[in-house]
């Protein structure tokens, strides 16, 4: 695997060879202090070009970067249609290394900035940045909920609850499953993560996906939460089904108590409809009750 300094030094030469290319930054986890670096971390770069159509029309310029294992054109792509403004080139190096690398028209420069406070500027032909930004990752610490959103989560957890109930009553486990992961389960983490934010601050990041998370949760919960990532079957599918809504009835009654908001009446409605639905299509085997 080439070193850090070897493909900045790749990156670099080939921008300040390039007139086209008038500026060049540095994105994500490389620019952030605060996440601890190894081999997996990508180089998120942007280049600030004069002429998009020249660099986009063919893709040989890329070989200046080294042999590719697989290349990725977000923006070039009719199944997986983007709507970025740049355009995006995704590489996986034969020594590992991964390069995502995006082309933006120069004058989108100062727009650019207003978009991700983890930038680091790498070179400046024209000195255009009279103060280069200092790249923080407080755009994505952990925000103290209103109490409208905190009801909104509420609402949007035991709203999507009686989607993962009808595909299990009807038998289409794939169905409950999309539901569980898709919404069920988001909300069931953003509440998780506003619980940390209350008791120990909302001055810092877990992490894209709630990555950091295990390191501020409990072994007990983290066990729990772990158990309801088993949807191999019907039955256990109800199981992660009722240990979601009693982890998010326990988490979300804690936050409502610490930060003084109502409890919204969504809980004992919805869990009252899934224990009247469970008994009337029944299961395979017998699982915990969803009230305790």
């Amino acid at each position: 695997m080439r070193s850090e300094k070897q493909v900045y030094d790749i990156i670099l030469s080939f921008a300040k060879e390039d007139e086209r290319i008038r500026m060049v930054t540095l994105e994500g986890s490389r620019t952030n202090i605060n996440i601890p670096p190894d081999d997996f971390q990508d180089f998120d770069i942007t280049f600030f070009v004069t002429d998009m159509q020249s660099f986009t029309c063919d893709d040989k310029w890329l070989d200046v970067f080294g042999e590719r294992l697989i290349l990725q054109k977000p923006e070039d792509m009719e199944l997986f249609p983007a709507e970025e403004k740049g355009f995006s080139y995704l590489m996986l190096f034969t020594d590992d290394i991964k390069i995502d690398l995006t082309l933006l028209p120069l004058d989108l420069m100062n727009e650019y900035f207003t978009w991700d406070k983890l930038v680091k500027l790498l070179l400046d032909k024209d000195n255009r940045m009279e103060q280069p930004p200092v790249p923080t990752d407080i755009d994505y610490h952990l925000r103290q909920p209103t109490e409208r959103m905190f009801d909104d989560c509420c609402n949007e957890f035991w709203n999507t609850t009686p989607y993962v109930v009808k595909g299990l009553c009807r038998r289409e486990i794939l169905f409950a499953i999309d539901h569980m992961n898709d919404i069920v389960r988001k909300e069931l983490l953003r509440m998780i993560s506003w619980l940390i934010g209350t008791e120990q601050g909302f001055h810092f990041s877990l992490g894209k996906n709630y990555k950091f998370m295990r390191r501020y949760v409990s072994d007990k919960l983290w066990e729990r939460l772990m158990s309801t990532y088993n949807m191999d079957s019907y039955t256990h599918m109800w199981e992660s089904l009722e240990q979601c809504m009693v982890l998010f009835r326990e988490t979300s009654t804690k936050v409502a108590r610490q930060l003084d908001y109502q409890y919204p009446p969504y809980d004992e409605k919805i869990s009252d409809y899934v224990m009247r639905q469970k008994a009337k299509y029944g299961v395979e085997e017998a699982v915990q009750k969803v009230r305790e």
